[in-house]
């Protein structure tokens, strides 16, 4: 029979190894001490500590709830590169994760930060060096204009000099490197994360990349642009707010059933090649219940995309389906007048300051032949993630994974499409072994749509990093009121959900991924 003192120690010594493993020791730097770290052409200006439970970030009218507590760490590169590295001070889980931003950044992204710590991770987050101007519509660009230094650390700089940083500073708070480095973005924090993938490779192990914003120079001439000119530069052509249920509902019946299921998604919507000239008023007339001919001619450029006089693509357009609800057209599309949608916003910010330099320049007088040119001289180099050669990331170990929304009103699924196959065409068949796609049917821009758009991509990651372990599937599901009524596993691109003929088709058990029988053109 052991001795007390035996079996006190045998109980005690595991708890305390899992202290060692979860908390700095006292041999390590304190939180209050970081301050006097130093980093290359970087200031710490503060490192407080945030006890457990609620935080209220700067700029926040709400709280951020059930936070475990942590070192909350705020610094500057030069030239104004602000960051924030989040610490756990309990239970770390001995990993990185830096967050992405989205619109034109010049905040720090602190729910992602939130979302991160809660899962164990030390995470750092950059407003990319530059305040946006209050009040902020998410696309304020006057800090650009005339800074083409400030446009660099946005498109590629200022993320990487935080994720080393940050890095750095868990290093020395812990007292050992992470054992594995994860960044997750969408939107622009997708076209970070590819910009990541690309030029710095040896940052991330593993890059969760949504929606992503990487054909930049295109995506805002041939997308946010090319959409408010086919509503704005006629004024009869504005489609208000209110008609857009109608085409939603008209898509819907024409293309819902195309995949063999009635669920009001269209899984894939290259497969739909509604006319909306059926939806067309009588001649003279404009009800609320049609579209006038000049609404008609508005649509249909939107989804046949923007082209110059030669008839050259400028980027792939968005597609049908999603249209309804919140996150759809209302919003991006038609906003709630004119000049008030969110293509419009960005657009027009962004041609003034960034692209022509001139407060007073109309982005309705864009030439495709001519300004196209301009606009990628001036910040293709900085902001577009383009090149699909990712044999770097594959040598070093590092894994992606793509997503992208069927019924993204934003940018076009098409993109990312696009994207996946130049880097299959460029690195080879052996592709699918360290990038994996998955399109979202009915998800709209990051988020919300009529299908199944709320998914764990972080632990699909994890799980392929650090046990090799390549996501087959990703099960994703819809909610009504806070309650799941429908699940449908993601399937890596080409790869679809096909129903298995038995059972719910609300339940993803009754799928199985598979490839199409044929291929969908567009």
């Amino acid at each position: 029979m052991r001795n007390s003192r035996t079996v006190i120690a045998s109980a005690v010594f595991p708890i305390l190894a899992l202290l060692l493993l979860t908390t700095p020791l006292s041999a390590q730097q304190s939180c209050k001490e970081l301050r006097s770290l130093r980093l290359p052409n970087t200031v710490i200006t503060s490192a407080t500590t945030v006890y457990a439970g609620s935080f209220t970030p700067p700029g926040f009218h709400a709280p951020l709830g059930t936070l475990p507590a942590f070192c909350r760490v705020a610094a500057t590169t030069k030239p104004a590169i602000r960051f924030e590295v989040w610490l756990p001070l309990h239970h770390w889980n001995g990993k990185f994760q830096g967050v992405g931003n989205g619109g034109t950044a010049g905040v720090i992204s602190y729910r992602a930060m939130a979302g991160a710590l809660r899962r164990g991770y030390a995470t750092a987050s950059t407003d990319t060096g530059h305040a946006n101007r209050p009040p902020t519509n998410g696309f304020d660009a006057t800090w650009a204009l005339g800074h083409p230094e400030l446009v660099a650390d946005f498109g590629y700089r200022g993320l990487h000099l935080t994720t080393v940083n940050a890095k750095q500073i868990a290093q020395e708070f812990y007292g050992k490197e992470p054992v594995h480095s994860y960044y997750v973005g969408c939107s622009q924090g997708g076209q970070q994360g590819l910009m990541e993938a690309q030029r710095f490779p040896e940052d991330y192990d593993g890059l969760l990349v949504g929606d992503p914003a990487n054909n930049w120079t295109r995506h805002y001439a041939g997308a946010h642009l090319w959409y408010s000119l086919a509503t704005l530069k006629d004024p009869q052509s504005y489609i208000p707010p209110a008609k857009v249920p109608i085409l939603a509902k008209a898509v819907v019946a024409a293309c819902d059933t195309l995949d063999g299921i009635a669920d009001g998604v269209l899984d894939d919507p290259r497969q739909c090649h509604f006319d909306p000239a059926v939806l067309t008023c009588r001649a003279g007339q404009d009800a609320a219940s049609c579209f006038t001919p000049r609404q008609v001619k508005a649509i249909k450029q939107i989804w046949a995309g923007a082209h110059d006089s030669k008839g050259e693509l400028i980027v792939p357009p968005i597609v049908p389906g999603g249209e309804d609800g919140p996150g759809g057209w209302s919003s991006w599309i038609t906003g709630n007048r004119p000049f008030n949608s969110t293509h419009w916003k960005a657009a027009d910010g962004v041609f003034q300051n960034m692209i022509f330099e001139d407060r007073s320049y109309n982005p309705l007088h864009f030439n495709y032949d001519t300004d196209m040119k301009t606009m990628l001289a001036k910040t293709s180099r900085s902001m577009d993630a383009v090149n699909p050669d990712l044999r770097p990331l594959r040598r070093r170990g590092g894994k992606l994974i793509l997503y992208h929304g069927w019924s993204d009103p934003d940018i076009s699924p098409l993109n990312t499409i696009n994207y996946y196959n130049q880097v299959e065409a460029t690195v080879g068949r052996d592709t699918p072994q360290f990038v994996r796609l998955f399109m979202v049917p009915g998800m709209n821009h990051c988020a919300g749509g009529p299908g199944p758009n709320h998914f764990d991509g972080v632990t699909a990651l994890e799980e392929w990093v650090e046990d090799g372990e390549a996501p087959e599937k990703i099960i994703a599901f819809h909610t009504t009121e806070g309650e799941i009524d429908r699940t449908r596993p993601l399937c890596p691109y080409p790869q679809v959900a096909v129903y298995n003929g038995k059972g719910s088709t609300n339940n993803a058990a009754n799928f199985s991924c598979r490839l199409p029988s044929q291929k969908a053109a567009r």
